[in-house]
């Protein structure tokens, strides 16, 4: 007979969250007990990005244009948006946060697979949802083991079930965390600087206070989530004066801004099993739905053809399904092609959280914060990785999050940060 206590463990497994980042490994520690397993390391790559104290330029959200200050734009709704100054130097992820990242801070965080914080919910496994399922659970798994990735093919996607608290948590866990190496390397004329950092299991507090319904950064230097401006900067800013107004239209190419999509990158193919990139040979390239042609999709062979197309979490039928969900995610990098400062990805694959707080498009809140998102998809067409593509959800949506296995996570880094000495 099951108890009350159980029962309310049951029903908190019942829903659950997840979060990734770049070339994550576990390391055995030696002497840990079974009942401390290993906390994980996790390798961040990251892009340095300079000119401090570059122009903003104004934007109309979703419309084709761009302009040298909010002043020169049309006096309507929605309004302009200055966008894309930073006066700072900040580092900003090379790649998104992939799932076996994601994986390793789960079990790390969670090691009894209690799923307090809500990091995972059942429709990220791969039975619930064969296409989309990326990470599975197990409760009979041994501590530190309950979540494991979905199939081999997942482990290097970017993680697409990301809401905002889960992304501040995961930033949390990484600032809280030890820095074990920091490496830094030039190439094709970019700066990178690679961190090394065991996971912190406390991901209450650190850069984000998450007791605070509205958390901003409490500290100046550490990891965190880009601000919307960062992340602009870091896809669209081109510091050698190309684009207009120094700003390129979409995070792989300057195209023309006002010529609607003929200066649009292409699109992916994916291979139909492994969800590889496999038309790289053509740049500029993004992982988006083109228009008139289908989107790029692929499924683990393991979940069988029939259970790709039919099975679903929400009791689609299977018509309703395909038109509804098509796109899929590829493997980070592999489009290869970069934004001015050397970053992959930033023009589809997942929409990116930042950490800007704004106003809900009604004007009401209703008592939730919302927040800035920034990249387009794989499911949606080009222009959403237009400049002025400026999304916003609430942080905390639970519908969104479980439904829309296209939001993603990338990490960013303010100051010097030191390794910990041993």
């Amino acid at each position: 007979m099951l108890t009350r206590p159980h029962l309310l463990r049951a029903r908190r497994l019942g829903l659950a969250p997840a979060l990734a980042l770049v070339a994550a490994s576990v390391l055995a520690v030696p002497g840990t007990s079974v009942a401390s397993p290993a906390r994980a390391v996790l390798t961040l790559k990251t892009v340095q990005v300079g000119a401090p104290g570059n122009p903003s330029v104004g934007i109309v959200p979703f419309t084709d244009a761009i302009y040298a200050s909010c002043a020169d734009a049309p006096q309507a709704k929605p309004a302009c948006q200055q966008v894309g100054g930073v006066k700072y130097r900040y580092g900003i992820g090379h790649l998104e946060v992939t799932v076996r990242q994601w994986v390793a801070f789960l079990n790390t965080v969670d090691p009894a697979g209690r799923n307090k914080h809500h990091l995972y919910s059942t429709d990220e496994s791969s039975s619930a949802w064969p296409k989309y399922g990326q990470i599975d659970f197990s409760r009979r798994a041994s501590r530190g083991r309950h979540y494991s990735v979905a199939s081999p093919e997942w482990a290097d996607k970017p993680y697409g079930f990301a809401n905002f608290l889960r992304s501040a948590r995961f930033v949390n866990s990484l600032y809280r965390g030890r820095l074990l190496s920091k490496h830094a390397k030039g190439g094709a004329g970019f700066r990178y600087v690679t961190y090394r950092v065991r996971l912190s299991r406390k991901t209450e507090r650190g850069m984000y206070n998450m007791r605070k319904r509205a958390a901003t950064r409490s500290r100046k230097s550490g990891f965190v989530l880009p601000s919307q401006n960062e992340w602009i900067k870091a896809a669209y800013y081109d510091p050698s004066g190309g684009g207009q107004y120094s700003y390129w239209k979409y995070p792989t190419n300057p195209g023309v801004f006002g010529d609607g999509t003929a200066t649009a990158p292409s699109s992916t193919t994916l291979d139909p099993s492994t969800g590889d990139v496999t038309n790289a040979s053509t740049q500029p390239l993004a992982t988006f739905h083109a228009s008139n042609v289908p989107a790029p999709s692929w499924c683990p062979v393991a979940a069988g053809s029939e259970a790709c197309s039919t099975v679903n979490p929400f009791g689609m039928d299977s018509t309703t399904y395909a038109k509804i969900y098509q796109g899929s995610v590829g493997t980070v990098g592999q489009a290869k092609t970069t934004s001015p400062w050397g970053t992959l990805d930033q023009g589809g694959n997942v929409v990116e959280w930042t950490d800007t707080i704004t106003p809900p498009p009604s004007g009401r809140s209703g008592g939730r914060t919302w927040r800035r998102l920034h990249g387009g998809i794989a499911n949606a067409p080009v222009y959403q990785l237009w400049l002025s593509a400026v999304g916003l959800q609430p942080q905390d949506n639970t519908f969104y999050t479980a439904t829309y296995p296209w939001l993603g996570i990338r990490v960013g880094v303010l100051g010097n940060l030191k390794v910990s000495k041993p």
